[in-house]
């Protein structure tokens, strides 16, 4: 842990905080993550040593809690009064990151993983009709995990990389980069079906209705400003 010297308040923070994945683990419990496996589907690039050890260091700094759940193995990660008041630090990193930050994609930071688990957790179920739908997403360049399917059913969602071998009502058709981009908000789903970065299969009235229940980032509202600092 970085140890800068200061009595700052800022120092402070940033000697807790500033560890590598520490403020993407942070996020993850702001949006709801709490099981260990769930860290490792959101942040797919961690290896589960290091993330054992992040998460047993803000145990130890008391920005999380480790809770053993009820008739279940392994732990469940919850903030802590002190965590809780990170949330809006995150919200103004995540806004800061869409206004400034966006600049033209990296290959390396096409992270399908993190892309999946947000739309999961982005999808508006009120949107959908009742019962179970099986929703499959297909990515055609890719090699590994060309295929995910999102089960939504009783107001939960499931993500799978293996066939869950149940009927699909509709496919949804993309490259990851356009996928991220409508994800980001920096195309709109009309637009993306009409130029055909997307395309859809299946059920007409889940199709018709894909602006209305596919799950975009949250601050996909914020508009880029026009010189934004590039990423390394």
């Amino acid at each position: 842990m970085a140890d800068y010297g200061q009595f700052c308040p800022v120092a402070k923070a940033s000697e807790l905080l500033s560890e590598r994945w520490t403020l993407l683990i942070i996020r993850e419990l702001v949006l709801g993550t709490h099981r260990f496996s769930d860290f490792q589907r959101a942040l797919s690039r961690i290896s589960p040593t290091l993330l054992a050890k992040r998460l047993s260091q803000l145990e130890d700094t008391g920005i999380l809690i480790r809770k053993k759940p009820q008739g279940r193995r392994g732990y469940e990660y919850f903030l802590t009064a002190a965590g809780k008041d990170l949330a809006p630090l995150i919200e103004h990193l995540a806004t800061w990151g869409m206004r400034w930050t966006r600049g033209q994609l990296k290959d390396k930071e096409l992270d399908v993983n993190f892309l999946m688990w947000d739309i999961r957790r982005r999808l508006q179920l009120d949107a959908l009709p009742d019962g179970e739908i099986v929703i499959c997403v297909i990515f055609g360049e890719l090699e590994k995990h060309k295929s995910w399917w999102l089960i939504v059913c009783d107001g939960s969602v499931d993500l799978c990389t293996e066939n869950p071998g149940k009927d699909v009502d509709i496919y949804i058709n993309s490259t990851v980069r356009s996928l991220i981009q409508i994800w980001e908000g920096k195309i709109e789903i009309k637009r993306a079906l009409n130029e055909g970065l997307i395309s859809t299969q299946g059920n007409q009235l889940l199709a018709k209705s894909l602006p209305d229940w596919f799950g975009i980032c949250k601050y996909a509202h914020i508009q880029p400003e026009p010189s934004t600092i590039q990423s390394r």
